[in-house]
Order: structure tokens, then sequence, then C-alpha cells
């Protein structure tokens, strides 16, 4: 039964068949071009075309990833938000760098960004917190994230109890907030028949350079 799946595990194949991606197709601002393949995720209809996988250095040293929301791609960088004490909050204290892939596998696509990370201040924090809808804020301060707990009502008793805290306003936990990852590298890469891939890497002095698949 295992040698089946297996089997089926390593014969999986897609072939791409893509038009491909050439380097007069880039826009010159790597953050223009995300936009542009992010615009064309949404109207694909791609579940969640801002999800993307976030990779820290865990205390141990070894990578760590979880998909995690993109709230914000400009010219500063990518915002996320989270809690400061999970293990991804943790991690970035110790290690201030990151990771993060866009996966638009549907349109044979993602994006790989690497660089530093820093907090977002506190405003800019408060004024996302504000904006989320009142349930995402109570699961704010009612999950421990990261944290063991002894089952689903002990989380379900802490949301009460933090509902009946806060009938009115709910404000930002003092443990809770954005990051900006800062970017050192994007690369962007196309799927292309018989694994012969399109990859460009746009770094911070402005040039653009092609990778071999």
């Amino acid at each position: 039964m295992n040698a089946r799946r297996d089997d089926h595990v390593r014969e999986r194949r897609v072939q791409y068949e893509t038009a491909g991606l050439e380097r007069s197709d880039l826009d010159a601002s790597p953050v223009q071009q995300w936009h542009r393949w992010y615009d064309a995720a949404v109207e694909a209809d791609l579940p969640e075309p801002n999800a993307m996988v976030l990779s820290t250095i865990g205390t141990d040293g070894v990578p760590d990833s979880r998909v995690v929301l993109a709230r914000g791609v400009d010219e500063r960088g990518i915002t996320f938000f989270g809690n400061y004490t999970s293990a991804k909050g943790r991690e970035l204290d110790g290690v201030s760098a990151a990771s993060v892939v866009f996966p638009w596998l549907a349109l044979h696509r993602q994006v790989r960004v690497r660089g530093r990370v820093e907090r977002l201040l506190n405003v800019e924090s408060d004024e996302y917190f504000a904006s989320r809808p009142r349930e995402s804020q109570i699961g704010a301060w009612a999950s421990p994230q990261s944290e063991p707990i002894g089952d689903r009502a002990e989380l379900e008793r802490r949301v009460s109890e933090i509902a009946a805290r806060f009938a009115g306003v709910v404000p930002r936990p003092e443990f809770w907030g954005g990051w900006r990852l800062v970017p050192e590298v994007w690369e962007f890469w196309q799927g292309r028949p018989s694994r012969l891939h399109d990859r460009f890497v746009y770094s911070r002095d402005g040039s653009i350079t092609r990778l071999a698949p």
C-alpha cells in the first residue's frame, strides 16, 4: 500500500504549457510586477491570492514555515500581522530575517522574496487591528498562539470571557501587531514545458538577472 502511494507521488506530473516570461515582459519595479501578477491571480479567482508561505529561523536554528496573509505590498516592503509571542514572533525576535513565497500554482507562477524583517510602528498596527472584524479582534486576545491548550472548550471559554470583557471597542493587545519584510531579493518564476522554467531575480541595485531553471 505504501509503495503504491509512493509511486503515485513520484509519478505525479503537470506539464506547464504557459507562454513563458521574457525580460521585456517585466516591469522595472518588482513591486509593480508583483501587483501585475497579483491582479491576474485575483482575476483568475484563485483562493487567498494574498496568501504566502513565511519561513523564519527557529530557535533551534532550523527553518520553520507557515502560511500567512500579506496585508500590504508597496515600495517599503510586505506587511503581515500576528501574535508577537507566537513561534514566528519569537523567531523573528531572534533572527530578524525571513523569506516568503506566493504560490500561484494555477497560473504556474510563484514569487519568492527574501529580506530583513522589522516591526511596524504601533500606530500602523493599531490602524490595521481596528479594521479587523470584531470576532477576529477577540480571537487575537483569546488565543495564546503557539502555546499548548487543553481542548477546544478551553479556547471557546477564553473567547467568551474576552467578548464579555470588551463589550464595546476591542483595543489592540500589546502582544499583537505587524511586521514588514524589507526585500533584498525578489524572484519571479513562470512554469514552462519540460521543466525549463523562466526565472528572473531583481536585486537591490536595480538589476534584473535571468536564472537557469
